[in-house]
């Protein structure tokens, strides 16, 4: 790997599949390349029907020190993150959705387009000493992926306007008092988060994604939709294998084995 290309490698343990930016020697910071791998990488994890939770981690002292501007300036008016419809846009905001759940593990900086990777996610674990920082209004452009919607959604008008419009930076305890991150380590945050994925990937991942699509649908479209809407969800669940082996586990006092079906 050049200095100038950044990448992200693949691990698949188990139900589980591990995404790690591998541009350390640059913070992890996203230029083209990055962003381009981190999508296919995605796209691979969705498309594999054996694969039912992703943990997206960084090598390296750092998650990412935000975008490599000096190579994205020239490109981002060409649409760089432009993603095409089969391929899964990491932040969310355009392009092919994510259907299964996805677990993020970050500890050093956690800058721009990390926090915004992570609100895009479903749980965050951050290490301790987690630095965090929205820090666009600082280098003259906005946040474009994702927070200015879901930063607010989620910590609320006041508190996200504090870190949105001045790029100050903020701290684990600060980030968990906003909703932003689900937990804190003291420890290594990537086995921490490979636990709680283990945990998901052992649920019945049918049930897994209908929950997130419920969910999904509640945030998108408000509550009066998400519950007109939830027995679309329900019902399909009913005709499956996994819900029968969900029943005979309980009745037989032992842990269920889903398959997906």
């Amino acid at each position: 790997m050049s200095e100038q290309q950044g990448r992200v490698s693949r691990e698949i343990r188990g139900h589980l599949f591990l995404i790690g930016l591998d541009r350390a020697e640059k913070r992890n910071a996203f230029d083209s390349h990055l962003i381009q791998d981190l999508s296919l990488a995605l796209t691979e994890f969705e498309d594999h029907p054996e694969l039912r939770c992703a943990v997206i981690f960084a090598h390296g002292e750092h998650f990412t020190a935000g975008l490599d501007l000096v190579e994205l300036q020239p490109k981002l008016t060409s649409g760089v993150f432009d993603f095409t419809a089969t391929q899964i846009n990491p932040w969310g905001t355009t392009s092919r959705q994510r259907k299964k759940p996805v677990v993020v593990a970050v500890q050093g900086f956690c800058f721009t387009a990390g926090i915004e990777l992570m609100l895009n996610a479903d749980i965050v674990v951050a290490h301790h000493d987690t630095q965090f920082a929205q820090m666009e209004v600082q280098r003259g452009i906005l946040p474009f992926g994702g927070a200015t919607v879901r930063f607010v959604q989620t910590a609320g008008w006041n508190k996200a306007m504090r870190y949105l419009l001045t790029g100050d930076r903020f701290d684990s305890t600060t980030a968990l008092d906003m909703n932003l991150i689900t937990e804190i380590s003291n420890d290594a945050p990537l086995e921490r988060a490979l636990a709680i994925a283990e945990s998901i990937a052992q649920a019945a991942p049918l049930a897994v994604q209908a929950t997130l699509a419920a969910a999904q649908d509640a945030l998108a479209h408000g509550p009066t939709h998400a519950f007109e809407h939830l027995n679309d969800h329900l019902q399909p669940l009913l005709k499956t294998q996994d819900v029968q082996e969900g029943v005979m586990a309980m009745l037989q006092r032992r842990a269920p084995n889903f398959q997906g079906k």
